[in-house]
């Protein structure tokens, strides 16, 4: 029987100052925070996966304790993410996201009929909304 993967479950993205991401991505998204410390914070998000941030250069040893070890990894540079939304969240999203000033940095509609909007995070990283319509699974 061939194993199965059943999803994603944790993203990671690596910033300088882990509360001030944390605050952002709470307060634009709403996201629950799982738990925070100076390095490492985790949100719910939508009760199916895991927003990781960690402090840039903060897993660059094994997290090693009686539970097991955590290898090392880390990240750099303006990395990519996107959250899904229905098609109807479009226009809220942008009012949204206006409400708070954070510019829009792109916008792409999908040959499937998908459309995207880009924007970045306090650490410039580039996150998207997208709706239905994009990959052929969504």
């Amino acid at each position: 029987m061939k194993p199965t993967v059943t999803g994603i479950l944790e993203t990671v993205l690596y910033v300088d100052d882990v509360g001030r991401a944390l605050a952002f991505y709470e307060n634009l998204f709403c996201f629950k925070s799982l738990f925070a410390t100076e390095r490492a914070a985790g949100l719910d998000v939508a009760g199916r996966q895991v927003l990781l941030l960690f402090e840039k250069k903060s897993m660059l040893e094994p997290a090693v304790s009686k539970r097991g070890t955590i290898p090392p990894h880390d990240g750099d540079g303006h990395l990519h993410m996107a959250f899904a939304i229905p098609a109807d969240a479009l226009e809220a999203w942008e009012k949204r996201l206006a409400a708070r000033k954070i510019p829009v940095t792109a916008r792409y509609q999908w040959p499937r009929g998908g459309q995207s909007l880009y924007f970045e995070d306090p650490d410039g990283h580039v996150i998207e909304l997208v709706t239905p319509g994009c990959w052929k699974t969504y």
